[in-house]
C-alpha cells in the first residue's frame, strides 16, 4: 500500500457510552455503524467490505443488509481494530472492495448479548496458567509489570502519574466517564486490586463502540469530512500465555508491529504530533513508548513524570482520557482509533493545535498481539 492512497472518510463512536441497559451487543455496533455512514452520507448499500470483533461479520453484515464483496473476522482482543484497518486498507488497494466498514459494540458492562466464552481447560491458558491461579486481566498483566519495576526502577508513584495525566486530558473531554482530577496519592490510596494496581490504575468497564469507513483517497474527496489519509500500518502476535513473553520488560509484538508502520509510513519520531498507545492498565503506555522507539529502555515512566505526554506536553498522548478515564468497553482499540481520526480532522475536544501526524498503537490480549497505524491529514 503506497502511503496515503487509503483514507477514512467515516468516523464516530456509539450515541451513549458508558451504562447502555437497553442496548445489545449487536444493536451498539449497528449505531456505531449507522452514526459513521451518516458522518459521510453513505448508506449500507454503499458499503463493499465488512470488518468487526466481538461479533461475527457474518451478522453484521446480515443485521445491516449488506452483501459484501470482502469480510475480516480477525479478533485477537483490543487491537482488532487496528488489525481490520491494516487488512481493510490492502483489500482497497488490492482491488477486492471500494468502500470498508468497520464496527466495534461491547457490552462490557451490561453484559447483554455479548459472546466471551470462558477460557475451557483443553487451551494452552487453561492447562499451563489458569491452574495456577491466574485470572483475568488485573492478576495477569501484573507478572510482567512487577519484572519491569524490579529491572528497570519503575515506582510506584511513577505508575500513579500514568494514570494522573490521563486524567488530566479526560477533563477536557465532554464525553469521558471520569473528568474530576485525581493526583498521585489519590490514585495510591485507591482500593488495592492486584498488587501493584490499584483501582485507578485499572481500566473503565463501559457499555459502547464505534466504526470506520475507508476508501481510496482518490474517492476520498467526494465525501463531507475531512479526509483522513493511512501512512503505514504494522501487525503482530507473540503468545497467548503472558508466562510464556520472551522479555517481560518488553513486548515482542510492539517491536514487530510498531517499526513496521514508521518504515512503512517512512516517517521518524520526530515527525510525530499525536500519540494514541492502548492504556488498559497503567503501564501499557510505559511498554509503547519504549517498544516503539520514543524513548529508550526504561526511560518512559521518567518521560510521563516529566509532563512530556501531558496537555502542553512535546509529545501528547492519550488525548481522549484513555482507557482509565474516558471508556473502556472490553477491547479499546476502536477508541483510540477514533481519537487519532478526531485530532487529524481537527475536531477533538482537547485539539492538539496543528497536529498533522497521528500514530495509534494497540495492544490484544495481555500482551499477545498488537497494531500499529499511522495516520496524517495531508495527502503524501
Amino acid at each position: 500500500m503506497k502511503p496515503g492512497s487509503i483514507a477514512i472518510v467515516g468516523a464516530a463512536e456509539t450515541t451513549r457510552l458508558g451504562s447502555i441497559p437497553d442496548m445489545s451487543n449487536i444493536q451498539l455496533h449497528a449505531d456505531s455503524a449507522l452514526n459513521a455512514l451518516r458522518d459521510c452520507g453513505l448508506t449500507p448499500k454503499d458499503i463493499d467490505g465488512v470488518a468487526c470483533a466481538g461479533e461475527s461479520p457474518v451478522n453484521m453484515a446480515h443485521y445491516l443488509g449488506i452483501t459484501p464483496t470482502w469480510v475480516d473476522g480477525t479478533a485477537v482482543g483490543g487491537c482488532s481494530f487496528m488489525i481490520h484497518v491494516r487488512h481493510a486498507a490492502a483489500a482497497i488497494s488490492a482491488g477486492l472492495c471500494k468502500t470498508v466498514l468497520i464496527t466495534h459494540g461491547e457490552a462490557g458492562k451490561s453484559r447483554i448479548g455479548i459472546n466471551r466464552p470462558p477460557q475451557p481447560p483443553s487451551t494452552l491458558i487453561g492447562q499451563f496458567e489458569l491452574p495456577y491461579g491466574t485470572f483475568g486481566p488485573p492478576t495477569m498483566f501484573t507478572i510482567p509489570v512487577l519484572r519491569y519495576m524490579k529491572e528497570r526502577g519503575l515506582t510506584h508513584e511513577q505508575l500513579a502519574m500514568v494514570a494522573v495525566i490521563q486524567r488530566e486530558w479526560a477533563a477536557r473531554n465532554p464525553r469521558a466517564a471520569f473528568r474530576d482530577p485525581i493526583t498521585v496519592d489519590d490514585v495510591l490510596n485507591s482500593r488495592m486490586i492486584a498488587y501493584p494496581f490499584r483501582l485507578l490504575q485499572c481500566c473503565l468497564v463501559t457499555d459502547g463502540g464505534g466504526a470506520l469507513i475507508l476508501t481510496s483517497a482518490d474517492r476520498a474527496q467526494d465525501f463531507p469530512t475531512r479526509p483522513v489519509y493511512i501512512l503505514g500500518t504494522g501487525e503482530s502476535v507473540e503468545t497467548p500465555m503472558i508466562s510464556q513473553m520472551e522479555d517481560f520488560t518488553s513486548s515482542r509484538a510492539f517491536r514487530v508491529a510498531g517499526p513496521a508502520a514508521f518504515k512503512a509510513a517512512g516517517i521518524a519520531h520526530k515527525d510525530v504530533d499525536h500519540l494514541m498507545i492502548y492504556d488498559a492498565f497503567a503501564h501499557l503506555p510505559i511498554y509503547g513508548l519504549e517498544d516503539l522507539g520514543f524513548v529508550g529502555r526504561g526511560e518512559a515512566a521518567q518521560f510521563i513524570w516529566e509532563r512530556n505526554t501531558s496537555p502542553g506536553g512535546k509529545l501528547p498522548m492519550n488525548t481522549n482520557g484513555g482507557g482509565l478515564s474516558y471508556t473502556h468497553t472490553g477491547m479499546y482499540g476502536m477508541f483510540a482509533l477514533q481519537e487519532s481520526v478526531r485530532q487529524m480532522r481537527g475536531t477533538a475536544p482537547a485539539q492538539v493545535a496543528g497536529a498533522k501526524i497521528s500514530v495509534c498503537h494497540g495492544v490484544g490480549g495481555m500482551f499477545a498481539a498488537s497494531g500499529t497505524i499511522i495516520f496524517s491529514n495531508q495527502r503524501p
